[in-house]
Parts: structure tokens; C-alpha cells; sequence
């Protein structure tokens, strides 16, 4: 049965009628011409069974002093945002913050960079050209600039580009980067190579955690964050302290991850890899059963999003955009059993991380949003769905192991809790287990 379920999936035939909503809604289509922040609107409010009334009450306690207007005339204004006649321009900020989000995910600014054509821009190199002059004899800025845009192009790949590949590629450039050491290069040169060592190696980190290789990961992990210290770079020793804390995520450790998360915090307290501290942070408290704490943590990180720029190049593994955390609410909330919200932000991530043509661009988080959108089912009475949903997820070409087996594990023991004897669900705990079994 699960087979043929599969090879429906791949056909494209097996979809339930959710599933076929969300293919047309989801992108955009002619069946809905507001601007996607109006609709987000309609969607964050009726997840909370607000009204229009609540949802502006809930707004004007959020308003700065300096923004004084009536509840009704608010009101009237609200009703014209979420027609998409108007665009609420001074309230964006307070209105996100009235849904638990960020400015930049609710209205979004879409930045997206070539990295090789930039390499081309910048330096005039590319990429035989710049291991050639890595033979020479020095260093000069070109080539620097084409290897921190190199290390940057390879960062942005990682969403998408398969495991075995990403990391053949990024282990070469690291080797090509520290050969640099031992050429003539001036103490500012030095650190910028340390610093470039310091990234690659978070990157390759990652990927072997995703391929199921834990060990290499730590021992990399390690090796970064000496570069960090080393480098003086205190998002890269951030970031080696949020890898810490995701691999304690994903072994179950919780009060591991919130030790990991307190010393990067530390570290880098103004950098947007606290962002994601803050969140690691969240879903570990989830799991921990405590919804006062995952409330706390989930708003420190929305308030340093708030402060910071919206990033330049949002493709980067290694940069925050904001979007990314409504993927980190979709977790927490998902764990804490609020199936509503989680669900509607499980449908931004998945429309976020798809172009209009139906390109994913975040295959990763899509496979966890899709896991989420099968446990609601599961927890609403829906096996089909929830079967729909959880086999999707699964089939992505690139996922990280580690994770993707651990929300699934959600999805797993929802079906053992509503549909312990149907054979269909225990066919896919079986496989969620096969899956477990080998990272």
C-alpha cells in the first residue's frame, strides 16, 4: 500500500484535496490577487479566532506612543490592508509583532544573488582563474574577494545543493584556503583567511551532520570555532555554538541546547546567529513542555531580527532572514500542540520557500513544513492527509537526516496515537524508523 502510494507521489496523482488547495493558493494564483501580506493577514487573525475588532485591539497595545488613532478608525483601516487596497506603511512593524513574527517575514523583500556571475562582477575571475593565482606566490584583494564571494556562493547552496556534492566542493575550497597560511600574506590578510577557514568549516559541519556522520561534524565543529577565536569573528564562533546546540536538538538533549545556546548568546549577543540561538533555545523548551519559556525565548529572538537590517543576500545558510523564523514558531508550535498556528505558518514557510514557477528553494524547510501539515492532519482525524503530507517530506533529494527524522518522529507517534491498528500508519512508522536507524 505504501508503495503504491510512493509511486502515486511520483506520478504526481496522489494528492488529497488539501494538498491540491494548497498547489493552487499556495503560489499565488488568479483565485486570490491580494498582495501576500493581505492574505497573511486573514490567515494569522482567523488561526486565532480573532475578529477584525480583536485583531485591531490587539494591534493598538502594540502601537508607539507617537501613533495615536481611534479603534474605529483602525478599524476601518484594517479592513482595507487585508482587501489589499492599502498598505498598512507605518503600522508593518507593530503588526507583525501583533502575530509573533517579524517585520521582514511579513512583508518580505526578496534579494537574491548569482553568486559565480558576482565572483565574475567583482573580481573578473572565476573559478580556474582563482586557484591559479592561489599558486601564487602572495595574496592580492581580487583574489581574496573571489574566495570570500566563493565561500559565500557555496553558503548559498546549501539549501539545495545535493550533500555528496556540497561537501566534496567545500572540503576542496577549505584545503585551498588553508594552504593560503603558508604564503606571504599581511596580518590583515592572515585574518581574513582564518576568518574564510572559520566558515567553510561550519559549512562542511553541517553537511556531515546531515549525511549521518556526527563524529566528523563535532570534530569540524570544534575546528571552527578555534578559526572564530583565532579570527577574532564573533559570528563564526556563534554560529559553531548553534551547531552545538542543533546537535543536541536532534539527539534529544534539551538542556543541552540551552547550555549551547546561553554561550553563543554570549558570544555573539548582537550578531542575527542570537536570532537563531533564541530559537534552538524555543524549540528545546517545547520539548521540555514549557510554553511560558518557548514564548519568552521565540520574542527575544523576533526583537534582535527587528533591530538588525534586513539582510543582503537571504540565500546564505549562515544569515538569518526572517522569514526562517516563522519556520522556528512552526516547530514550536507544532510541539506545543497549537495545530492551528502551527499549520498556517507550516503554509508561509512552504509559500516562502517556493518561486512562482514551482521551483522549492528551501526543499528543507518545506519537508519539515510538510511534516507539520501531516501531523495536524493526523491530530484532525485525517489519515490520508497526514500519510500525504509525511511521504512527501521523506522523498526530497536533499534533506538533512538528522532533523527531518526528528519532526517526523512527530508526525510517527501522532499516528500511533490515533491510528495504532490501520495498517497504512504503521507501514509509515516503520519507515520513519528505518529512517532513524540510519543517520
Amino acid at each position: 500500500m505504501l508503495a503504491r502510494r510512493r509511486a502515486g507521489l511520483r506520478s504526481g496523482i496522489t494528492l488529497s484535496s488539501r494538498l491540491r488547495r494548497w498547489t493552487v493558493r499556495g503560489r499565488g494564483t488568479a483565485m486570490d490577487e491580494r498582495p501576500d501580506w493581505a492574505r497573511r493577514m486573514v490567515e494569522e487573525r482567523a488561526a486565532r479566532d480573532w475578529s477584525q475588532a480583536d485583531a485591531v485591539r490587539a494591534l493598538m497595545v502594540r502601537l508607539p506612543d507617537d501613533q495615536v488613532v481611534s479603534e474605529q478608525d483602525l478599524l476601518r483601516q484594517w479592513k482595507r490592508w487585508e482587501a489589499g487596497d492599502a498598505q498598512p506603511v507605518k503600522y508593518k512593524s507593530a503588526i507583525a509583532q501583533t502575530f509573533g513574527t517579524t517585520t521582514g517575514a511579513f512583508f518580505p523583500e526578496r534579494s537574491r544573488r548569482d553568486g559565480r556571475a558576482e565572483i565574475l562582477q567583482v573580481s573578473g575571475m572565476d573559478t580556474v582563474d582563482i586557484i591559479a593565482r592561489l599558486r601564487a606566490s602572495d595574496v592580492d584583494v581580487a583574489t581574496l574577494d573571489a574566495l570570500r564571494i566563493t565561500a559565500d556562493r557555496l553558503c548559498c547552496e546549501y539549501a539545495y545543493l545535493p550533500a555528496d556534492q556540497l561537501l566534496l566542493e567545500g572540503k576542496a575550497w577549505l584545503a585551498r584556503v588553508v594552504g593560503l597560511q603558508h604564503q606571504r600574506v599581511s596580518l590583515a590578510q592572515h585574518r581574513e583567511i582564518i576568518a574564510l577557514a572559520g566558515k567553510l568549516s561550519l559549512l562542511v559541519g553541517c553537511v556531515e551532520y546531515d549525511s549521518g556522520r556526527p563524529r566528523d561534524a563535532e570534530a569540524t565543529r570544534q575546528a571552527a570555532l578555534m578559526l572564530g577565536q583565532e579570527a577574532g569573528e564573533l559570528s563564526v564562533q556563534g554560529w559553531a555554538h548553534e551547531m552545538r546546540a542543533w546537535f543536541a536538538l536532534t539527539r534529544g538533549d534539551y538542556r543541552g541546547v540551552i547550555a549551547a545556546s546561553e554561550a553563543g548568546i554570549a558570544v555573539a549577543p548582537t550578531e542575527g546567529v542570537a536570532a537563531q540561538l533564541y530559537a534552538q533555545q524555543a524549540k528545546a523548551w517545547a520539548r521540555l513542555g514549557d510554553r511560558s519559556q518557548t514564548e519568552v525565548a521565540l520574542d527575544k529572538g523576533r526583537q534582535i531580527l527587528e533591530l538588525l537590517p534586513y539582510p543582503e543576500n537571504i540565500e546564505n545558510h549562515f544569515v538569518v532572514d526572517p522569514a526562517k523564523y516563522d519556520f522556528y514558531r512552526m516547530d514550536a508550535y507544532r510541539k506545543s500542540g497549537e495545530n492551528r498556528l502551527a499549520e498556517q505558518l507550516a503554509n508561509e514557510v512552504i509559500r516562502a520557500g517556493t518561486d512562482f514557477d514551482g521551483t522549492e528553494r528551501s526543499p528543507m524547510r518545506i519537508a519539515e513544513a510538510r511534516v507539520t501539515l501531516g501531523v495536524v492532519a493526523a491530530r484532525e482525524g485525517d489519515l490520508d492527509t497526514a500519510l500525504t503530507y509525511g511521504e512527501r517530506a521523506l522523498t526530497g533529494e536533499r534533506k538533512s537526516l538528522p532533523s527531518l527524522a526528528m519532526v517526523a518522529a512527530d508526525l510517527g507517534q501522532a499516528l500511533q496515537t490515533h491510528y495504532g491498528h490501520a495498517s497504512e500508519a504503521q507501514e509509515f512508522v516503520t519507515h520513519l524508523r528505518e529512517l532513524r536507524g540510519g543517520q
